[in-house]
């Protein structure tokens, strides 16, 4: 989950504030876009601090006014109007904020492949909250599962502990919701794995306890269930975007199972993710064509979730 930051403004404020930059660097910590953007804009107002030094130093400072006084502030003076010049914008900003977000969305994509890392996000963080998924409102039907694909669900020992324990934790609710629907249970594992974070960060209610929501679902108009209010990452044209949405909430792990699985198995939005054949990549392509996310990177991340970790 990420968390929102007041960056009003640490890119206002002197980069030698040291109380300022602390600030700035835990907030980019948090993986905030908002850091992002202050961090840029930092290393924007630097390099133009650069420039006007080196112009300072190549003009002639022999003059009656010119003493070690008065160089310390015009130093002081390009510090200030390098930050005003940073904050209004020179291009240089928006440039380090776009490729830095597309590098942290690969990384956490890789690392989500390699080690069972969470989802985050768009990510995201990288940075690391909740992908967004749109809400779920297409009116339901009862036709029959398209595809019957159930892997094995049940841990081995070669597994990372957090995913043997994930694992263990669920297998019997997968299992149940796959006997049902079709939906393969080893993909709704790692679903439940990308979404939750591998059970880390999981969608609270009010009062601290857990949503028991593993899959990231929200609570459109149709839904007449509990509900709870979250913070997550929307992505908007590729960019990341917090904001705060409401979720569907569950009595028990097994009944989120068993809705995700319904929703799957029976909205014909979802049609060509229940033709995929059992193939990973092709169940996680599915699902985000559908629109369940608007991480760009979530197909990759649940697919290398399924085949490395869940394998």
């Amino acid at each position: 989950m990420i968390a929102t930051v007041n960056s009003a403004d640490q890119s206002g404020k002197l980069a030698l504030d040291t109380k300022s930059l602390s600030n700035l660097k835990a907030s980019a910590a948090a993986g905030s876009p908002a850091a992002l953007r202050g961090a840029a804009t930092q290393f924007e107002a630097m390099f133009v601090n650069m420039m006007l030094k080196s112009m300072r130093e190549a003009t002639p400072q022999d003059g009656m006014t010119d003493s070690e006084t008065t160089k310390t502030f015009t130093g002081m003076l390009d510090g200030q109007l390098s930050q005003t010049m940073a904050k209004r914008g020179m291009g240089l900003a928006d440039m380090l904020v776009r490729q830095m977000s597309s590098q942290a969305a690969n990384a956490q994509a890789l690392a989500i492949g390699n080690d069972g890392a969470g989802a985050g996000s768009t990510g995201q963080g990288a940075t690391a909250g909740l992908p967004g998924m749109p809400s779920l409102t297409d009116p339901l039907n009862n036709a029959a599962p398209k595809a019957i694909v159930n892997p094995t669900s049940t841990g081995n020992a070669s597994q990372a502990p957090h995913v043997r324990s994930f694992q263990e934790k669920l297998a019997a609710h997968a299992d149940e919701a796959s006997a049902a629907t079709g939906v393969p249970a080893k993909f709704m594992l790692g679903q439940a794995a990308l979404e939750s974070g591998w059970g880390k960060r999981e969608i609270k209610n009010a009062d601290g306890s857990t949503s028991h929501n593993l899959f990231g679902m929200k609570a459109g108009p149709n839904w007449t269930g509990k509900t709870t209010t979250a913070v997550t990452t929307e992505y908007v044209n590729g960019t990341p975007v917090t904001r705060r949405e409401k979720f569907r909430a569950y009595d028990s792990y097994a009944d989120s199972f068993k809705d995700y699985a319904k929703v799957i198995a029976n909205n014909p939005r979802y049609e060509k993710v229940m033709a995929s054949g059992g193939d990973a990549a092709k169940f996680a392509q599915g699902l985000q064509k559908a629109g369940y996310a608007t991480d760009p990177h979530y197909a990759t991340k649940l697919t290398r979730i399924i085949r490395n970790s869940l394998a």
